[in-house]
């Protein structure tokens, strides 16, 4: 309009393109995102204070998908055994999401928060994404019983070797229908312990299928959420 006013042309105000109407600030290109690297390396991890592993506990236990999974599971065992110890129906069902509810709880207090803070122990689990895939699959069974410390160096991990026993305990109290004698739990204990790596095999090898595939499926955040715990180890 101001180009028009200058050039004289009729029925344009002289005045016209003199008022500022509207400022822009051009940003610069940025770099593309790749939205697939979280799924192959997580972000490098620092030595987690225990505030943050409180954090960690909270959020893991709060993660949606983990609370989805519970009333699923819940609700695939109360259809199939209505003669359980939780009952039948939905009081039965909502037995049954709060007792594993106050299971997951009691396991991220422990085995995230509270034995990890005193023992200085690293919660997270250290990817090997540069390794052969048989000495990943014994590095991901092996940190069920060594793992890494707040330092950095090896060390026992107490968090599921003390937390488990703790967990199973504790679960005495209150599980339904649970066997609380010594026999039953040394069981769960040692059951305990053989399906553990089967969470590490996932957060291992995971991100190789998903840098293969390219898909980010929803269903999958939880897993994603704990490959974010992880570091590349060198």
């Amino acid at each position: 309009m101001r180009a028009l006013a200058v050039s004289g042309l009729g029925g344009v105000s002289p005045s016209a393109g003199t008022t500022i109407v509207e400022t822009m600030v051009c940003m610069p290109h940025l770099p593309m995102v790749n939205w697939y690297a979280r799924f192959l390396t997580g972000p490098q991890v620092n030595p987690f204070t225990p505030r943050d592993k409180a954090r960690l506990a909270v959020h893991n236990l709060l993660d949606p998908f983990n609370l989805i999974t519970i009333a699923g599971e819940a609700g695939i065992s109360v259809g199939a055994n209505s003669h359980s110890g939780y009952g039948p129906g939905m009081r039965g069902y909502g037995r049954y999401v709060g007792v594993s509810f106050t299971q997951d709880m009691t396991g991220e207090f422990f085995d995230t928060f509270l034995i990890p803070t005193l023992a200085r122990q690293d919660p997270h689990y250290h990817r090997m994404p540069h390794a052969s895939i048989q000495r990943r699959a014994l590095h991901a069974a092996a940190q069920v019983f060594w793992t890494q410390g707040d330092n950095g160096k090896g060390m026992l991990n107490y968090g599921d070797l003390a937390g488990f026993a703790i967990d199973n305990e504790i679960s005495n109290l209150y599980v339904p229908g649970q066997a609380t004698r010594a026999s039953g739990t040394v069981t769960r204990y040692a059951v305990g312990l053989a399906t553990a790596p089967v969470d590490n095999f996932i957060i291992e090898f995971l991100p190789d299928v998903a840098r293969h595939i390219r898909v980010q499926v929803v269903i999958l955040q939880r897993i994603i959420n704990r490959v974010a715990r992880t570091g590349d180890t060198p």
